[in-house]
């Protein structure tokens, strides 16, 4: 007899939904992720979702109705919880649109806790569309399998960051004008972390000096060559989760 397939099935759609999961409750799917389930995925009655709430962690859950409007589940088992999340901030500066929308998807991907958007003198937007940045990491995480979404902090600007620091947290910034390499900076690092990175065109000589100044923080380099800022963001994430995050070896 031929093996019955395994179920969840590993291409079942992925949704971050709002309320806390448990086993035997009812979700019920509106909006765009009812069009997403209805009209992208064609689900009908039976198929298999899985649902991340960002507390529990992951459930499988069955269609019990797919109306033109609603998509309704079943939530049947977990299947994992909620996952470590290392305990890492991203502080990028502001870019344009689309530039940081790179960084807010690949920070997602990454695995960064917190997302702490900062505006500096050289930077070309001073806002951030909030409800924009949730789709975003929202999506990443749907993508990628995470069980965990990242924290967006209010976008802040470099003065006041500086000023609310918390003590206990270390803060790396990349610095053009040079510092410890960051595989080296980063690779017996143990407490709670943040990389800063700037905007196109880097820090001022005052804010640099103005960083330099701060107690927690680390000057680090990013090699020799001057990279775009969402180019930084994304490197220093992936030396610091190679280095001292969630890609080691856990023996």
């Amino acid at each position: 007899m031929p093996a019955t397939p395994a179920w969840p099935p590993k291409s079942a759609p992925r949704l971050f939904v709002e309320n806390p999961l448990a086993a035997d409750a009812q979700v019920v799917i509106e909006g765009n992720q009812a069009h997403y389930l209805g009209k992208v995925m064609r689900v009908s009655p039976g198929d298999a979702v899985i649902l991340c709430d960002d507390v529990t962690g992951e459930w499988a859950a069955e269609v019990v109705d797919a109306a033109k409007r609603h998509v309704t589940l079943s939530v049947k088992e977990q299947l994992r919880e909620r996952e470590e999340v290392p305990d890492f901030w991203l502080c990028p500066a502001l870019l344009k649109k689309d530039r940081f929308d790179l960084v807010l998807e690949k920070a997602t991907e990454l695995g960064v806790a917190r997302i702490a958007p900062v505006v500096t003198r050289r930077c070309v937007a001073d806002k951030l569309n909030a409800e924009r940045a949730d789709t975003i990491v929202t999506e990443a995480a749907e993508q990628c399998a995470r069980t965990a979404l990242p924290e967006i902090a209010p976008v802040q600007k470099l003065e006041a960051l500086l000023r609310d620091w918390p003590e206990e947290r270390i803060l790396y910034f990349a610095d053009e004008d040079g510092g410890e390499p960051a595989a080296d900076a980063f690779c017996y690092a143990d407490d709670p972390a943040a990389l800063l990175v700037g905007p196109e065109g880097g820090f001022d000589d005052a804010e640099r000096a103005m960083i330099r100044a701060h107690p927690n923080a680390r000057p680090i380099s990013l090699g020799p060559r001057i990279l775009r800022g969402e180019t930084a963001a994304i490197a220093g994430t992936a030396v610091w989760m190679a280095e001292a995050g969630d890609w080691l070896d856990e023996e």
